[in-house]
């Protein structure tokens, strides 16, 4: 009897431990066999999605959103993505990151979110809106987004890239806005990204200094309770120039304190800070 008594708890954890090895097991598979790890069904729901979206539309043109939509679908790699911008209400329907070029309206400006190669398929949900300004200190795995400013051209019905410029950013982005530097008045993109670790938000600003055709001129602006920068102009050359502002943060108090001036370096292609050379800044 003495024998059964601690046989039969023996089995019994014996049994547990190799249940909770399946069931391990079984987790892990369901976990790589998702959409997430899978770019085919990635693939198949997006152009799902995009033959649903075309049932709803009305009147379409060639080179609409749902064409470019599907152009990036056929021809960029599985898990790269046209994004939405941020809802500016709850309940607002996002709406696609693009500009249609006013001068000329077969030019298209549109972000493009890509998976780093090797990990899982980004999310779109993941990477748009504030609380996702803070991917970078998510320890899950949501994957890596590398976001791209991407000139599109439709002629005859049929895109074409243009060029694509990388910004440096992997999460929270907001929206996209045409605008105009006084100055020279040359037309520039305005990427915008919350930056809920600052209390602010930064801009990657794309001047198009050389036309439309040519990759555009990169300058990074933000404003923040402690920090901000500002175009400007401090030289007489084609390039923007900015201020990088000091603040004193007291902890209970915050005040300006001074600015510095950077100015873009042509020959090496950087920034420079005016009262100490050894200082530069890429964007």
């Amino acid at each position: 009897m003495k024998r059964i008594t601690f046989t039969i708890p023996i089995i019994f954890f014996i049994t547990i431990i190799c249940g909770c090895s399946e069931d391990r097991k079984e987790g892990n598979n369901t976990r790589l066999n998702g959409v997430e790890y899978s770019p085919e069904k990635d693939a198949r729901i997006q152009q799902y999605n995009l033959e649903q979206q075309k049932k709803l539309a009305g009147n379409r043109t060639p080179c609409d959103t749902l064409a470019l939509k599907e152009f990036i679908l056929e021809n960029y790699p599985k898990g790269n993505y046209l994004v939405n911008t941020d809802k500016t209400l709850s309940y607002s329907i996002p709406k696609p990151a693009v500009i249609y070029y006013k001068k000329d309206r077969s030019y298209i400006f549109g972000v493009i979110a890509k998976s780093r190669e090797g990990e899982r398929l980004i999310e779109p949900k993941n990477i748009v809106g504030y609380d996702q300004s803070f991917i970078d200190l998510d320890s899950t795995e949501l994957g890596t987004a590398y976001f791209y400013l991407t000139l599109f051209r439709c002629q005859n019905g049929n895109f074409e890239t243009v060029w694509e410029s990388l910004i440096p950013s992997h999460g929270g982005f907001n929206n996209i806005t045409l605008k105009h530097w006084n100055y020279k008045n040359f037309p520039f993109i305005e990427v915008n990204f919350h930056y809920g670790r600052g209390t602010g938000h930064i801009n990657y600003n794309y001047f198009l200094i050389d036309g439309i055709n040519s990759q555009p001129h990169l300058l990074m602006t933000y404003k923040g309770i402690n920090f901000k920068r500002t175009i400007a102009k401090i030289n007489d050359d084609e390039f923007p120039d900015y201020f990088e502002h000091l603040y004193y943060d007291l902890g209970d108090r915050i005040f300006s304190k001074d600015s510095v001036a950077f100015v873009w370096n042509v020959k090496d292609s950087i920034y420079v800070n005016s009262r100490n050379k050894r200082q530069t800044r890429p964007y």
